[in-house]
């Protein structure tokens, strides 16, 4: 005997919650349940943004927020037309959360507690039956009826969203129903090197810096942080999601060039170095950072171009201006490897968005099958955007259900 719902939501995270709140509003009269394997629900929502939930971006024109996503940018400017930010803002807000907008465009809930977020879509989703500890095995149409089979027995559902995240699992599921894979590979990352330039800087932060990698179509602007491992910060994680691929195909070996002045080329700062040589001739080099580059990394670039510590300005011969003029503009860092971005474990990869509607999220290939969220091929840079995706893909796949 199976259990028959009208609709089944696979994963209880936030694109399934927020599909099932979007359902059971617009269609109370339908039976939903939402299938979870782990023991809880949510619990991606609970710890993101250091467990204070960071909800979603501050960019509310749909065509401008796509340019935050690598992969999925093409596909969501329809999806923000119907949903976006704002949406979001005042779905939560009308349901009693209250949002702030931090300095750099985050938002979170004023109570900087992601257990508000989740009491909030637990609250709305009260007409549907959450069963965790419950994983899907295998999923097939019977006579137009979606068959679940599971460790908890057999479920069966006339519609079926699958919302999982990241599920090697559900992928290879998937790909017996015929839908395309595009193989996972970590998307936000941070930099591994052992230069000895960066010892002894941890916790020393440039901004803004220019990041390129030697021999690809690759370059960030932005904050770039140095750690122990070697590199973290915007800039850095710009990279590594608009590099995901690339990156992956060289195995994570690579020549990364930092120039600590951003926008200046080599020949400017020559004339730059050669101008304040002239004005202050007294002056020590390495007491005198240029470019609001940090002290201590300008120690550090100063004694990488063989310029003693003592050595004044007047002193310094064309060569020494030269390498230090490189150091600024063109450092060269061999990069050995990549460090999880601290619990923000996103993936590039997943279902093939060309086999999807973005109108509807509906399967192109099966009727009654839908799909949300991280499961698709579509990731983000940090900073809440995958978080809208979730609801904007969720949303729209309740729509489209309730419709019919």
């Amino acid at each position: 005997m199976s259990q028959h719902f009208d609709t089944i939501i696979i994963g209880g995270g936030a694109s399934g919650f927020f599909a099932a709140a979007q359902l059971a509003e617009l269609r109370p009269d339908l039976s939903i349940a939402i299938l979870e394997r782990g023991k809880d629900v949510l619990s991606k929502v609970k710890i993101s943004g250091g467990g204070r939930c960071n909800v979603t971006h501050a960019c509310f024109v749909p065509n401008e927020l796509t340019k935050f996503y690598p992969r999925g940018e093409r596909e969501l400017k329809g999806p923000f037309h119907s949903f976006c930010t704002g949406d979001t803002m005042a779905w939560f807000e009308n349901r009693g959360v209250r949002l702030k907008i931090e300095e750099d465009g985050r938002i979170f809930p004023e109570s900087d507690d992601s257990q508000t977020i989740i009491d909030c879509l637990i609250k709305a989703t009260q007409n549907a039956q959450v069963l965790t500890s419950t994983t899907v095995h295998s999923l097939y149409q019977q006579e137009g009826v979606w068959q679940l089979m599971s460790n908890k027995g057999l479920f069966s559902a006339q519609k079926v969203v699958v919302a999982t995240g990241s599920n090697p699992k559900v992928w290879e599921m998937m790909a017996t129903l015929e839908h395309d894979i595009v193989p996972p590979v970590p998307s936000l990352f941070t930099f591994n090197t052992k230069d000895k330039r960066l010892q002894d800087l941890m916790g020393v932060a440039a901004n803004p810096v220019n990041v390129k990698i030697k021999g690809q179509n690759l370059q960030a602007k932005g904050p770039l942080l140095i750690t122990h491992w070697g590199m973290s910060g915007p800039a850095i994680l710009r990279l590594s999601a608009w590099g995901a691929r690339a990156l992956a195909d060289v195995n994570y070996q690579f020549e990364l060039v930092v120039n600590w002045t951003a926008e200046y080329t080599h020949d400017e700062i020559i004339e730059e170095l050669l101008a304040f040589k002239q004005e202050h001739p007294k002056k020590t080099i390495s007491k005198y950072p240029q470019h609001h580059i940090p002290n201590r990394l300008w120690h550090s670039l100063v004694q990488a171009s063989g310029i003693a510590e003592t050595l004044i300005w007047a002193d310094a011969n064309k060569k020494q201006l030269q390498q230090l003029a490189e150091q600024m503009t063109q450092c060269t860092f061999q990069i050995h490897g990549k460090s999880i971005f601290k619990e923000e474990f996103v993936t590039a990869g997943g279902m093939a968005l060309k086999q999807i509607n973005f109108k509807t999220m509906q399967s192109k290939l099966h009727e009654n099958l839908y799909f949300t969220g991280e499961v698709l091929d579509i990731d983000a840079i940090t900073g809440g955007f995958n978080f809208q995706n979730a609801w904007t893909t969720g949303f729209l796949a309740a729509q489209a259900i309730a419709a019919q």
